[in-house]
């Protein structure tokens, strides 16, 4: 009798494509592990990252703006949660395999500091072996998370979710598609939120984003979906070449008027002050590290340690920790 998993995997080769990776398929992972009887290899990664505390940090990080006031801007978590709906419904058109494209997209911004890009920006000058939320991303899955023991994840799915900002020539579908609905949902939801923020108002979106997608968030990214899947054909995912070139004008519009606006912007300046004092207080004293990342300071020095421990932090618990650190707390004399 077959167990859910074989039945699953079975039913994959109706579903699935000619280009999607089958589950049965995989390269595996780094320390080899008995199937699941249930689940195939990709769901039980999507529910290892699910469950993760990386993941559940996520929900105090910031997307874009630093501390808005209002409930209704993104969140690291949100842009993840909606770049893998997006994922899975282009996964689905294309007959790939959703489960792969769901783990990959659930774990592809695990690595992200505090502070958003500017906390990257921040650690990447501060650590001198660089820093790149993509790569690590990777090492959260592959070696922080379950206390040093990492989530052991199929091999598609770790390279997923490193190469998914620039790609890769050996990408599965898969990744690839997390890749560009990745840059659909956050250029999108951005605006959303730049609007919403009072930066821009609906009448300065540029005339050709309003007529080739759309003047609502909705509209916008449905146009952008529906001319993905429309014009994918023999596993070569890509856009028409109209909206190919409002997409590149969309994206370079965000840049300039929202991603380097001074009032968007205005409280960046900080983050490196803040994150420096951190790393550079952690690296003297290890000590003062959690007890697991002790063996990260032994195995990859102080540095490493810092800059793994304070690329893990929300907002909130940097801001705590540097006001814990250098900031003379009020005492009184009884």
């Amino acid at each position: 009798m077959s167990s859910p998993r074989e039945e699953r995997e079975q039913l994959e080769h109706l579903m699935i494509g000619p280009y999607g990776v089958l589950a049965e398929n995989t390269r595996g992972r780094l320390q080899p592990e008995e199937e699941c009887v249930i689940r195939t290899c990709f769901q039980r990664d999507i529910d290892r990252i699910t469950h993760s505390k990386a993941f559940r940090r996520l929900k105090h990080k910031t997307q874009v703006f630093l501390q808005p006031e209002g409930d209704h801007y993104r969140t690291r978590l949100t842009h993840t949660l909606e770049v893998t709906r997006l994922s899975r419904t282009v996964a689905r058109a294309l007959r790939l395999n959703e489960d792969l494209a769901e783990a990959i997209a659930l774990g592809h911004d695990l690595g992200h500091t505090p502070f958003g890009h500017a906390g990257e920006r921040a650690l990447n000058k501060i650590y001198e072996g660089g820093f790149k939320h993509y790569e690590q991303s990777l090492r959260v899955v592959d070696i922080l998370e379950r206390d040093g023991r990492g989530l052991n994840l199929c091999y598609e799915t770790r390279m997923g979710i490193l190469n998914h900002t620039y790609g890769a020539p050996d990408d599965s579908r898969e990744a690839t598609t997390v890749r560009l609905c990745d840059r659909i949902a956050y250029i999108n939801h951005d605006l959303d939120d730049s609007i919403r923020a009072g930066i821009l108002t609906s009448e300065q979106v540029p005339e050709q984003i309003r007529q080739n997608c759309g003047s609502r968030n909705s509209e916008r990214i449905n146009a952008f979906m529906l001319d993905l899947v429309e014009n994918s054909t023999e596993g070569v995912l890509k856009m028409s070449p109209r909206m190919q070139e409002t997409f590149d004008f969309f994206h370079r519009f965000m840049y300039s008027d929202v991603y380097t606006n001074p009032v968007a912007k205005s409280e960046e300046n900080k983050v490196e002050g803040i994150l420096g004092r951190l790393y550079d207080y952690y690296a003297a004293h290890p000590e003062k590290l959690p007890e697991d990342f002790q063996p990260i300071v032994e195995r990859d020095g102080r540095g490493r340690a810092a800059c793994d421990y304070i690329s893990g932090m929300t907002d909130g618990y940097a801001m705590e920790k540097y006001g814990e650190l250098f900031i003379p707390f009020a005492w009184s004399v009884k």
